[in-house]
């Protein structure tokens, strides 16, 4: 990521579309019980972590990230909360030094908003199966088109993704079912777009050349799932090993 991308999106609330409402959700579907074992997956500035522990009032969270600043801020926003670990890890090891779900774990549910598809389904179901005690489940939210894939929504995420039939047939194709299926809410892109916008109205008068090209894109970007939101959007998941 380039140093204008970073003067927008460091320090604000969430790093991707979501509320707590979906968080809630995908908690009540996986069946998490006041004493549950939540790790929240490439946790970002740790935005979902109070949502996590409202499911789990007596239970625990741990939280990683790779990026080193969103450790950092999670972490400081979580301080006085004994039940929330926070530390760096990676998606999928152990090839790297990092730790990830199967060495942090085991856990009632492993949540991963909008991050498990920089891996892919396959990886991280085939791994995470080991990082789940009995009866754990697995949620993600992934980007998806809504019907057939076209140029625009191919310009849009800037690759080929699944649609959701594709979605779950590579989930089950990993050897898990699918428990519950939702998508992400518009109020859920619009608690992200709503800090990049202002985050963009802050900086609009910097004459820096990286920081103005990298708030006309956050527009551009904007504007496109908002002209697209009904082809473009988040699938939500929860699945099991079958």
């Amino acid at each position: 990521m380039t140093g204008g991308f970073w003067a927008i999106h460091a320090g604000l609330h969430r790093e991707g579309p979501g509320t707590e409402a979906d968080v809630a959700w995908v908690c009540a579907a996986a069946g998490v019980q006041r004493n549950a074992a939540l790790c929240d997956a490439a946790c970002g500035p740790g935005a979902d972590i109070a949502a996590l522990r409202a499911a789990a009032p007596d239970g625990t969270v741990t939280a990683f990230d790779r990026h080193l600043p969103f450790v950092g801020e999670a972490a400081r926003r979580h301080r006085r909360d004994e039940r929330v670990t926070v530390t760096q890890g990676t998606l999928v090891g152990p090839d790297e030094a990092l730790p990830d779900p199967v060495d942090l774990g085991p856990f009632d549910l492993v949540w991963c908003a909008g991050a498990a598809y920089f891996v892919g389904v396959p990886a991280i179901l085939g791994r995470w199966s080991a990082a789940l005690r009995p009866v754990g489940a697995v949620a993600f939210s992934e980007p998806v088109t809504f019907g057939t894939p076209d140029r625009e929504t191919r310009a849009f995420w800037q690759s080929d993704v699944h649609d959701e039939a594709s979605l779950d047939a590579a989930i089950h194709a990993a050897g898990w079912g699918v428990v519950a299926r939702s998508r992400v809410s518009d109020a859920g892109w619009e608690a992200y777009y709503g800090g990049i916008e202002e985050r963009c109205d802050a900086l609009a008068r910097c004459a820096a050349p990286a920081i103005r090209q990298a708030v006309e894109a956050e527009r551009r970007e904007i504007a496109a799932w908002r002209r697209l939101r009904d082809r473009v959007g988040y699938a939500l998941r929860v699945v099991r090993p079958l």
